[in-house]
């Protein structure tokens, strides 16, 4: 039945964007290309995702993640390119370009002080470059420097950022103490298929090493994406689709390994470039054993996994996409039986993945640009127990997850009228179908189908003030699957989801920008809430749902403020969110006789979570830089008594130095985090700690860009607890000191 509803919804989708621009194709012309790589002038670095555009026209690009770009079809005749990036000055570069003929031309831009003009695309549909919630972005070498086994850890500290962990494996970002579907990790702008939003023994299924953006709201940039995200986004971008079609090759080549648990990882991607079109391959493969902290090894967070992924993309004046085909296969333990030596749980999963982008562009009306992507996977995950007799292992598979999903967006961007500017109207449809089954199998399986129209709207009050407005209405069915341990649920739900945002943003002096929003979530529960009764092997507890839980309603306040000088950054934020019908994971202080697991329930409740986060950057001179930064959540429940919520992470403050000259660089940093006594009942305290790293960096330009990167972290092995690790036993402690080396090749 799923697939019968989600087949149309497919196929509508797909005809939609494309009338108004075949005809572009088949048109003889006598146009010219040109292409070329932008770089940094003091260090040699391509330089990905800088703007260039030809002065008095609307033709323009921006260089892929290896610095490349194209542009085509442009008219005969003498042109200059403009080049514009954060961070660099605007650079001009005059030219002729000639009919039927393609020339090359290299770009040098030199470093400036920090502007305002980078664009966060996951928080605005229309990339003005206007923010009304805090927003990062990684790419490039500061993208290399955070390389680690999982999203989580390479976030982990950034402000407002931390992370749930079990392991490295399946450790996942967590924004303002909210977790699970309450931010949204996408891939290129689409749910991902997996079920790492689920538990906490479930990873994200795609390796760091393929990410060449990432960028993170914290806020409600949920308008785009769904209804339940009011803590925020992360959008894991690659280049499975090559954003341009350079002619000829290019690629990156990247090797790492770590001590604190043997870790090695390589990488690679080649790209080539034919006429309008490219082609693009990568692979990656991870091996790393059991984790190592001062007291010693950690059993069962060993891990190996793969992943590679073919791609095709076109650009051509009116319009550009392409699509790729991508598999995954990741094995890694599960600490659950850490005092058995004789025992392991392992979790193994497989994800294939079809994704599309398809955008036009100058098109005549009202609305002139449009984006149609989407994302169809497939995912195969099993928990397996294992048992070592007479020394060979035996396997039981105890727990089976198969999961369909498609995800799929179109955005119509229409041009400014009246008192709007550019905005966007968007229309959404997501699917899943999953099934649950094993001995183990704590709840019934899952269907889920959501049609969503949005639109996005900015009212420019002058040039320096602006409104924001957005509005999202999704609907929504869920319903149980049956398995046999379920075998007699038949329970449905039908939901209409709310949701909305209202924000502002003033620039009033120069270098300083004001932003605020308010804005409202829906969400519905999942299976797990509902009906989960049975113990959960990977996540080594018991857990009990509750089918009386309402949908989930939160109303969010954020509030930044940012300073950009010659030498000195600065950015304060804070929020408030408020909800009705909280989910609350709650631990009960409750042992299951059978298992010996504790026993977790999901509960209900009115609660709010308050806190923020400051940001300061101070550049003395030339090369060195410093930069601290404080974070901190306050969260309870504030109907059924005022008890603490559960999994809020600690007061942090950081600190870090560095100076960069020019070849290379080096610099250190420190992580410090208060204990954290305001708990849940049943919940254990964790006691406060401070841990030292360094960094240290070498470029070489040399038949393509090397850079060579060494980190330690914890130097000095400090023994210390997350308050937000997920290990049952809280004895275990963090990784210990870890010498981390990566090279990254770029030709």
């Amino acid at each position: 039945m799923t697939h019968k509803i989600l087949f149309p919804i497919t196929f509508c989708l797909l005809l939609f964007p494309f009338h108004g621009a075949r005809g572009e194709e088949q048109r003889p012309s006598t146009d010219a290309n040109v292409f070329g790589h932008v770089i940094d002038a003091q260090t040699g670095e391509h330089i990905p995702f800088i703007n260039l555009i030809i002065e008095g026209t609307r033709i323009g690009t921006i260089t892929d993640g290896s610095g490349h770009y194209l542009l085509t079809n442009l008219p005969v005749g003498t042109h200059v390119l403009i080049v514009q990036g954060l961070g660099y000055e605007t650079t001009y570069r005059e030219f002729t370009a000639v009919a039927r003929q393609t020339i090359e031309i290299d770009l040098s831009v030199s470093p400036a002080p920090v502007n305002l003009d980078e664009i966060v695309i996951t928080a605005s549909p229309t990339q003005s470059g206007f923010r009304y919630q805090p927003d990062q972005s990684f790419s490039g070498e500061a993208l290399q420097r955070r390389s680690e086994a999982s999203f989580g850890e390479m976030l982990n500290s950034e402000p407002g950022v931390s992370m749930r962990s079990l392991g490295s494996a399946p450790a996942r970002p967590v924004i303002r103490g909210l977790d699970g579907d309450r931010i949204l990790v996408l891939e290129n702008g689409e749910r991902m298929g997996d079920i790492s939003e689920t538990s906490a023994d479930h990873s994200i299924s795609l390796d760091p090493l393929a990410a060449s953006r990432i960028e993170v709201v914290r806020g409600p940039a949920s308008l785009l994406y769904g209804s339940s995200a009011l803590g925020g986004v992360i959008n894991l971008m690659t280049t499975d689709i090559p954003d341009d079609a350079d002619p000829g090759s290019s690629g990156v080549v990247s090797l790492q390994g770590a001590t604190m648990n043997n870790m090695g990882a390589g990488f690679g991607r080649y790209t080539h470039g034919v006429g309008d079109q490219a082609f693009t391959g990568r692979m990656a493969y991870r091996q790393a054993g059991n984790i190592t902290t001062p007291d010693g090894e950690l059993p069962g967070t060993s891990m190996k996994n793969y992943d590679g992924a073919l791609g095709w993309g076109f650009n051509r004046r009116n319009g550009s996409g392409g699509l790729s085909f991508s598999m995954a296969n990741q094995a890694y333990e599960i600490p659950d039986a850490i005092d058995n030596p004789d025992e392991a749980v392992e979790i193994r999963m497989q994800r294939q993945a079809l994704q599309g982008r398809f955008a036009s562009r100058d098109r005549e009306g009202f609305f002139d640009r449009m984006q149609w992507r989407f994302n169809a996977s497939r995912l195969f995950q099993e928990e397996v127990e294992m048992e070592r007799e007479d020394g060979a292992w035996e396997e039981e598979v105890e727990l089976v997850y198969k999961k369909y999903t498609f995800s799929s967006t179109l955005t119509m961007q229409h041009r400014p009228v009246r008192i709007l500017d550019r905005g966007a109207v968007g229309l959404s449809a997501y699917g899943h179908a999953m099934d649950v089954t094993g001995q183990e199998a704590y709840t019934p399986g899952e269907q889920r189908i959501s049609l969503g129209v949005f639109t996005f709207q900015e009212m420019p009050v002058s040039n320096l003030f602006r409104f924001q407005a957005g509005l999202r209405i999704d609907f929504q069915h869920t319903g149980a699957r049956p398995n046999d341990q379920f075998p007699g649920i038949n329970d449905q739900r039908n939901a209409v989801n709310l949701s909305g945002s209202v924000g502002m943003n003033h620039r009033p002096l120069p270098g300083v920008e004001v932003g605020g929003q308010v804005a409202r979530s829906h969400r519905n529960p999942s299976v797990e809430e509902l009906f989960a009764d049975g113990i959960h092997l990977g996540g080594g507890v018991y857990e009990v749902g509750n089918t009386a839980l309402k949908d989930e309603v939160g109303h969010g306040a954020d509030f930044f403020i940012r300073y950009t000088g010659d030498r000195l950054e600065m950015e304060a934020a804070g929020f408030i969110n408020y909800f009705r019908n909280f989910i609350i994971f709650q631990p009960t202080g409750e042992t299951d006789p059978a298992s010996g697991f504790p026993v977790f329930r999901y509960e209900g409740d009115e609660a709010r979570l308050t806190g923020g986060e400051i940001r300061l950057g101070y550049t003395p001179s030339q090369g060195l830089s410093l930069n601290t930064g404080i974070d901190y959540v306050h969260g309870r429940r504030i109907r059924n008594g005022d008890d603490y919520l559960p999994f809020i992470p600690p007061f942090r403050f950081t600190a870090q130095a560095e100076y960069d000259f020019g070849r290379g660089w080096v610099g250190g940093k420190l992580l410090s985090a208060a204990s954290q006594n305001r708990v849940a009942p049943e919940e254990d305290p964790t006691e406060g700690y401070t841990i030292l790293g360094f960094t240290a960096g070498y470029r070489l330009s040399l038949s393509g860009r090397h850079v060579v990167i060494l980190r330690a972290d914890n130097l000095l092995n400090t023994r210390y607890r997350d308050h937000l690790s997920r290990i049952e036993d809280r004895n275990f402690p963090m990784p210990g000191r870890n010498i981390h080396l990566a090279y990254r090749w770029f030709f």
